[in-house]
């Protein structure tokens, strides 16, 4: 069973430098299991090791996979030009401890984001290799024709790209709405896809990856959480 001292398990935590964790300890902010511990050699294994500091409670997690409910006018980058960056949606030792998002959503796109630590999970989820489909509802500036949905089915050019690039579904669901499925993660695919196919994009959301779906996470504009075992088990190409 792996153990750790505590300003340690702080540090990995993103509660800040080793020295600052120490202090943090000394002045008597921290306790386990309810009880305050101010001597930052003790050592606690980190398995379902629960702390709080300032009196909010953490689970130790090596590893963090979060997914956020991104709204509008964020920018998916840990050091954003022009918007706010999705980091500022979540607590800030998350930043410290590395956290970025898988792949990204454009500053006015919605919906569905997974951030983590993980390096090899975030490879896993951007790589076109792994084939995991992503579901998007479009607003459309034009009235969707089945001509439309044929054509992004089919395949449309896109400059810069060598093969034409098709929607694994696509369906209307509006006037002005359609549902499209893609796999290849794009600069600006979806958007680009719809102009190259004779219509333009007005409005745009991510609301499931693989085979989870930000119904299921019932979460408000702007929340975030942790994704459990089970739900990560559905970021997986589906068949």
């Amino acid at each position: 069973m792996k153990k750790m001292t505590l300003d340690r398990v702080l540090q990995t935590q993103g509660f800040g430098t080793r020295k600052w964790c120490r202090e943090l300890l000394e002045s008597g902010e921290v306790a386990v299991a309810g009880e305050l511990v101010d001597d930052y050699r003790a050592e606690f294994a980190t398995d379902g090791l629960i702390f709080s500091v300032y009196g909010e409670s953490w689970l130790y997690r090596e590893r963090v996979y979060l997914v956020v409910n991104k709204p509008a006018g964020y920018e998916c980058s840990r050091k954003p030009s022009h918007h706010p960056g999705v980091l500022s949606l979540l607590p800030e030792q998350y930043g410290r401890r590395d956290v970025q998002p898988v792949g990204r959503l454009d500053h006015d796109t919605t919906g569905m984001l997974l951030m983590s630590d993980d390096g090899a999970f975030i490879h896993a989820q951007s790589s076109p290799k792994s084939h995991i489909p992503k579901l998007y509802v479009a607003t459309t500036h034009d009235r969707i024709e089945p001509e439309l949905i044929a054509r992004l089915l089919q395949g449309v050019k896109l400059h810069d790209e060598p093969a034409p690039l098709s929607a694994l579904k696509c369906s209307a669901v509006g006037e002005y709405q359609l549902e499209i499925v893609l796999e290849q993660g794009k600069y600006h695919q979806v958007k680009r896809m719809l102009a190259a196919a004779g219509n333009h994009c007005a409005a745009l959301s991510r609301v499931a990856i693989g085979r989870l779906s930000l119904d299921e996470l019932q979460l408000a504009e702007g929340g975030w959480a942790h994704l459990t075992v089970e739900q990560l088990a559905k970021l997986v190409a589906t068949e």
